[in-house]
């Protein structure tokens, strides 16, 4: 539902995400006035998970502009709870995939193409309880990056917090990418419950490296690790990197592909249930 203030919609500086379900008209989300705040009047349906395993999927698609793309997207991702996009581009295939294999589909339009905006997307199988769209722009190229940050049910009362990126590219120094950290850290920080960060970070250089790495320390994130880590490397260093609290890695894997200039990263969690439930316990009694 659109937030208003003073009689007037409260568009944050027109940042908003745009919300695909089937059989459903096209929604603009915009941020929520109250940071982190669950919104507990939506009909949450089914929650993200039937068992204690999440698959997940994140993948730099390119804009589509290389063949086979919807192939891989068949193979890989209709078989996972949530997928992460980059560089998403809203064209009628992807829409059709998205709405036919998952109940909600949430982009944030970074870059507006003649034809069909892009930026990042997350897909789901489950309705987001909570959904806060950022955008960043470039300080050189003028050309913004997006963010989404959303919430789903999980088991009962317990959420996770699922954080889509693509990360500043080309700045002077770190002020500007440390940015689009800040606001992210905030949610994390006030999030009690199993945390997702994924996506393209641009981590093309040792300083930006190591401001992600800094970044993920203070929130407590572990770095999901890969054998055959075939990422799509700029300098050497990995671009795309998968962030995680509160489970466990049970299987991680990149594919190697031609239908984009970055290859797909596919990762199953554990949500222990027990654990978290006696971690609630021991928050409530503090």
């Amino acid at each position: 539902m659109q937030k208003y203030v003073k009689n007037r919609p409260y568009h944050a500086k027109k940042t908003y995400a745009v919300r695909y379900i089937a059989g459903q008209p096209v929604k603009r989300i915009f941020p929520p006035l109250n940071l982190g705040e669950v919104n507990h009047t939506v009909q949450l349906g089914n929650p993200l998970l039937s068992s204690h395993v999440l698959e997940v999927m994140v993948w730099n698609i390119f804009k589509q502009q290389r063949t086979n793309w919807l192939s891989v997207l068949e193979r890989f991702g209709k078989k996972t709870q949530l997928v992460l996009l980059q560089e998403a581009q809203t064209t009628p295939e992807l829409i059709s995939f998205a709405t036919s294999h998952y109940l909600a589909a949430d982009q944030v339009p970074a870059l507006i193409l003649p034809q069909h905006p892009s930026g990042v997307m997350t897909l789901s199988t489950a309705h987001p309880v909570y959904c806060c769209p950022l955008r960043e722009r470039e300080p050189l190229l003028r050309i913004a990056k997006s963010a989404l940050i959303t919430i789903y049910p999980v088991y009962q009362t317990m959420l996770i917090m699922v954080i889509n990126i693509h990360a500043i590219n080309f700045s002077f120094g770190l002020d500007v990418y440390s940015k689009q950290f800040r606001l992210i850290g905030d949610h994390i920080i006030k999030h009690n419950g199993p945390v997702i960060m994924a996506g393209d970070f641009n981590t093309w250089s040792r300083q930006r490296i190591l401001a992600l790495y800094r970044f993920t320390e203070r929130m407590m994130l572990g770095e999901v690790n890969f054998m055959n880590d075939q990422r799509k490397r700029v300098f050497g260093r990995p671009l795309d990197f998968i962030f995680y609290r509160d489970m466990n890695v049970a299987d991680a894997s990149v594919i190697v592909t031609q239908a984009s200039d970055h290859n797909p990263l596919l990762v199953t969690f554990n949500i222990n249930k027990a654990y978290f439930y006696n971690k609630t316990s021991c928050l409530n009694s503090l």
